[in-house]
């Protein structure tokens, strides 16, 4: 095995998540309250017009679909709604998760910026794009799946075509994971700040355990029993898997290390932690919460917020990392030490026996 080095993007992947039906009815019938539509629908303006970003899945995939959100609200002058309600990471379906989890923002580069629980008593002027959202909000309570991809499609193609819709709100509740250019997300995770706990935490960390090292960050998405979907070819042969990752840390070290070198370890999975630490002993772990065996994913309103702040302090830690292994690479969770680690290692998507190696000199380092 060896690594084959590259500077441009990675391919376009599209991937839904398992999870985008989480608190699908409770979520829609909270933003759907009776009567609320109708009157929106008569109160709009021009002038007051709106991008809805709702998201109930994992972190990556939901800041990477805000990052598309924004650019869309950045370029055609509209304010922009983060609505995280019935997060998987909470088990209270009306609570934002996002003021939970992240400081409060009121703009984005020239964007303003709704995102606290004030969404559960507000309306948004109609009309409504997709076209779906101008039912009648009793026919809404149901979204079976082939509606969330055909909306996911539909704001794909509005997204590139560069123009604006007619629609006063446009309602983005799908997985955008490459619906948007880099810059876009790097503006993102510059502009969206983990609480200050949360951020307390990482720092103390990272100077403790992290600074005196080069850090070799390893995400390793398991599923857990979940349907992981994209990932999948990546698991034909669990065995085998693992062993790539390991050669992957090994060539990883290999390479060239301003300081001793240290691994840490991200993953979803009590077994891949326990065959990785077998392998390598002095493995560095945040502790956290794992669900039992084939249980399913971390990101469950089962562990409560704690599992949240555990996965936003493993991926800053991620991207604080002098190289990133991403295993598989699909995972939207290492979206950000892909964009601000200085050097990355993934597996080929097409062969994921082959390594890519990207290292680019004109990446912007994490502060």
């Amino acid at each position: 095995m060896k690594f084959y080095r590259r500077s441009s993007p990675a391919p376009r992947f599209q991937t839904v998540t398992s999870d985008e039906m989480i608190h699908e009815m409770s979520a829609i019938a909270s933003l759907v309250q009776p009567g609320a539509r109708e009157v929106a629908m008569q109160s709009g303006s021009r002038n007051d017009r709106f991008v809805v970003s709702r998201r109930r899945t994992g972190f990556g995939d939901c800041l990477w679909s805000l990052a598309a959100a924004w650019r869309f609200a950045q370029r055609t002058g509209r304010n922009l709604v983060i609505d995280w309600r019935g997060s998987c990471y909470l088990d209270q379906p009306f609570i934002n998760a996002f003021p939970v989890f992240f400081e409060p923002v009121q703009d984005i580069a020239g964007v303003r910026v709704i995102c606290d629980d004030q969404i559960n008593q507000r309306s948004f002027p109609g009309p409504f794009f997709p076209s779906w959202w101008n039912k009648p909000s009793i026919d809404c309570v149901y979204r079976p799946d082939e509606q969330i991809f055909k909306e996911r499609d539909e704001l794909d193609q509005l997204f590139q075509s560069q123009q604006d819709s007619d629609a006063n709100t446009v309602v983005c509740d799908a997985c955008l994971m490459w619906r948007c250019d880099q810059e876009a997300e790097r503006e993102i995770f510059r502009s969206i700040k983990p609480r200050s706990e949360i951020q307390a935490r990482i720092d103390a960390i990272y100077r403790e355990h992290f600074e005196p090292y080069s850090m070799i960050g390893v995400h390793v998405r398991h599923g857990n029993g979940e349907d992981i979907m994209g990932h999948t070819p990546y698991w034909a042969d669990p065995e085998r898997a693992l062993r790539q990752v390991c050669n992957a840390v090994e060539m990883a070290k290999a390479l060239p290390h301003a300081k001793p070198v240290r691994l840490f370890l991200c993953t979803d999975s009590a077994l891949v932690l326990e065959r990785i630490s077998a392998t390598f002993p002095d493995v560095f772990t945040v502790p956290k919460s794992f669900q039992a065996p084939q249980a399913g994913p971390l990101h469950s309103g089962a562990l409560g917020a704690a599992g949240g702040f555990s996965a936003l302090i493993e991926m800053y830690l991620l991207a604080r990392c002098d190289t990133a292994i991403r295993f598989p690479p699909t995972s939207a969770f290492t979206r950000y030490a892909r964009l601000f680690a200085p050097r990355v290692v993934e597996f080929d998507l097409n062969d994921p026996a082959r390594l890519i190696l990207i290292e680019e000199a004109s990446r912007e380092l994490v502060t």
